[in-house]
């Protein structure tokens, strides 16, 4: 068992250096990717309606990007209420026979008695 977790952290051991340079790269690269063009421009004019139009941009490409996990999430919440609910009508419908099986012999042992 340890030496299955040593070989693992052994991996990882080899692959810091090249996460620490890719970190690196995307700290260094930070000052090409400021923004879009058009932001860029908006924010360095400073100008109010270039401004509106920035922020327009932003919260739509905020929009964009919460779909997908909104839809996902959504889908995966019915899915399982859906299972829960069939699930507990599952037990509901073993556990009548059940109770429906247990007056009927109270019932033959009553006649029998008498």
């Amino acid at each position: 068992m340890n030496v299955h977790r040593s070989s693992s952290l052994s991996c990882w051991r080899g692959a810091l250096p090249l996460v620490a340079l890719a970190v690196a790269l995307l700290v260094l690269s930070a000052d090409f990717a400021v923004a879009c063009p058009g932001c860029k421009d908006a924010v360095a004019a400073n100008d109010s309606q270039q401004m509106n139009i920035a922020r327009g941009y932003f919260w739509s490409i905020l929009f964009m990007l919460s779909m997908p996990a909104l839809i996902a999430g959504s889908f995966g919440t019915y899915v399982y209420v859906e299972l829960r609910r069939a699930r507990r009508d599952q037990e509901a419908l073993q556990q009548v026979p059940e109770e429906a099986a247990a007056p009927a012999e109270e019932h033959v042992e009553e006649h029998a008695m008498a």
